[in-house]
């Protein structure tokens, strides 16, 4: 089993990437290992080991950053086009069930340090004000409920002008869409969902000339609307309409109108109430309208990678892991390699019911990890 899953790493790193030192790539897919068994950075694992930390720096020193980002995109496209490829021979009606999206959306890392890359001053929603780290941007495929990794950049600030994430987010789906053409794969027939703080008129367009069609993005309460001849802010409107009780396709009150924007122009809206205090609304930026049923099937797939976000900071200490300059990427790629590798551990029967932290704690118990490095990794590296 374990075997397995280590040679479907191995053969794409041999197959695609120029850059042939085994040695070297043994060294990330063992601090991605590591995680699983609650090591999270390479001088916890050194430690553990009894063996200079040093030496796991400098082969990560080796990596330059151009084979590090394509190492980082390409595994997680192999990885979405394996689960995608079963689902796209299917109907479509087939596809819808399976929930598949693309969802963007960034997460801010409180971080400190001169040294370390990307970091300034962001705001972050879970401190609800401005703080000091990383905002890391990423494009997950959500399907089955499971989220899958598709593309993760750092956010970089230059000079006084603030970062236009519309650039670096038209600039991943393109990289994505010629990748994933290449595997046989159209995504632009996929849905997208999108925070309020990517919402722009550009954009809108921008991602419609990309070809993607079906687009839906969440609100902010100061956005202004006129519906029924009346003009008012969307948190107003929250309060004023009345919310129809929850019916087919949609297990939560809601109201779908027509309302015109100063900004967008005509547009449909979905009211819906997520608890018996809190109101929320979509925008609907697809190219033709949808249905209410078919707007709530897209959104509920959102909140997937904000489980993806939270994985990657509670259970992988995202945050433990600092490597100076172009390691930020380094230590991402080691980051998702874990992930992914919990992901395919996951879907092992043995595994297939537990959870990843249950996953975790079950190795811990019954697998000695300087046992496991012996017998699956060169030798020299696991004792020295």
């Amino acid at each position: 089993m374990w075997q397995q899953e280590f040679t479907w790493f191995f053969t794409i790193f041999h197959q695609e990437l120029r850059k042939n030192d085994p040695i070297a790539f043994e060294v990330l897919m063992v601090l991605a290992l590591a995680h699983l068994f609650g090591f999270y950075n390479p001088k916890q694992l050194a430690d553990f080991l009894d063996i200079p930390h040093q030496s796991f720096y400098t082969e990560l020193k080796g990596w330059s950053v151009y084979h590090v980002k394509k190492m980082l995109r390409l595994f997680m496209v192999k990885q979405a086009a394996e689960k995608l490829k079963p689902v796209m021979n299917k109907s479509g009606s087939t596809r819808s069930r399976a929930g598949v999206t693309l969802s963007i959306d960034n997460s801010v890392m409180d971080r400190f340090g001169k040294l370390l890359r990307c970091t300034y001053n962001w705001f972050s929603g879970r401190h609800h004000k401005v703080i000091r780290g990383q905002d890391l941007l990423g494009i997950v495929l959500t399907m089955n409920q499971m989220a899958l990794p598709l593309h993760l950049l750092f956010c970089p600030k230059q000079g006084r002008h603030h970062t236009n994430k519309a650039d670096l987010l038209i600039f991943m789906f393109t990289q994505l869409k010629a990748d994933f053409n290449r595997e046989g794969i159209d995504i632009t027939q996929f849905p997208l969902t999108l925070d309020s703080g990517f919402v722009s008129e550009e954009l809108k367009k921008r991602l419609h000339q990309l070809g993607f069609t079906q687009i839906i993005i969440a609100g902010k309460g100061n956005y202004v609307f006129t519906l029924d001849g009346q003009k008012q802010q969307a948190s107003a409107w929250k309060k004023d309409l009345t919310l129809q009780e929850p019916k087919w396709g949609i297990d939560v009150p809601s109201c779908r109108i027509w309302g015109h924007s100063p900004t967008f122009g005509p547009l449909i809206l979905f009211f819906f109430q997520k608890s018996t205090t809190r109101s929320y609304y979509l925008m609907n930026f697809s190219q033709s309208s949808m249905r209410g049923a078919e707007m709530w099937h897209i959104w509920k797939q959102h909140h997937v990678i904000e489980c993806f976000w939270k994985i990657m900071k509670s259970i992988f200490h995202i945050r433990s892991m600092q490597l100076q300059g172009d390691g930020l990427y380094t230590a991402l790629l080691i980051k998702v390699f874990a992930y992914l590798l919990a992901l395919r551990l996951q879907a092992q029967g043995v595994f297939s019911k537990l959870t990843i932290t249950q996953i975790m704690r079950k190795l811990r118990r019954e697998e000695d990890l300087r046992d496991f490095l012996a017998t699956h990794f060169h030798t020299p590296f696991s004792t020295t």
